[in-house]
């Protein structure tokens, strides 16, 4: 396939490597293949995550471990210049504590936590109407090691840059506690 290139003012030609249709893509795996709708109800490609080591986290705002988004924003803080991204999925399916509409976990997020992490349109993730992200997330056919349903709010999945499920921490687990924190630090390290 011949190309053309302006250099400066002069057209350059070159001929370009064939190469099969769609490698050209970026090549995603796992969790990466996913497009999720932001709270704005925009679509996202997860693969735009591809190189992060990303944390996906199920929130609510009326939970005893609601505080938790304090430590998400204080982690989004300190590492998202390294390559951490936490993905904040508000979810209804425990105890009913994430009632609000889009619009007013947004204000929530903001005026009690300062959130500034990526947060994501209201999910479920048990039940018939499970989004196909948590199906994934939850398999123990897709994620034989981390796999298994949710049982309650801030559930955390650590995704390595590679897009593989790479650590799961139960609700009970703060991300401010030190083997949370180390497992944040040992991920980032990778290249």
């Amino acid at each position: 396939m011949l190309k053309s290139v302006v250099v400066g003012m002069a057209c350059v030609s070159f001929v370009a490597a064939a190469m099969p249709a769609g490698a050209q893509e970026k090549k995603v795996s796992g969790v990466l293949k996913f497009k999720v709708k932001n709270i704005n109800g925009k679509e996202v490609d997860l693969s735009r995550y591809k190189g992060k080591v990303v944390l996906i986290v199920n929130v609510a705002s009326e939970c005893g471990l609601t505080p938790q988004y304090k430590s998400l924003q204080a982690l989004h803080e300190k590492y998202a210049g390294k390559g951490l991204a936490i993905l904040g999925f508000p979810c209804n399916d425990f105890g009913k504590q994430e009632p609000g509409t889009e619009k007013e976990i947004v204000a929530f997020c903001a005026k009690n936590y300062g959130v500034k992490f990526d947060m994501f349109s209201k999910v479920a993730i048990t039940g018939k109407d499970k989004t196909p992200l948590y199906d994934f997330l939850t398999s123990k056919t897709t994620n034989p090691k981390h796999g298994g349903a949710v049982k309650w709010n801030f559930t955390k999945f650590m995704i390595g840059r590679d897009g593989r499920i790479v650590a799961r921490f139960e609700p009970a687990i703060d991300p401010d506690s030190d083997e949370f924190q180390q497992a944040i630090r040992r991920e980032l390290e990778k290249q």
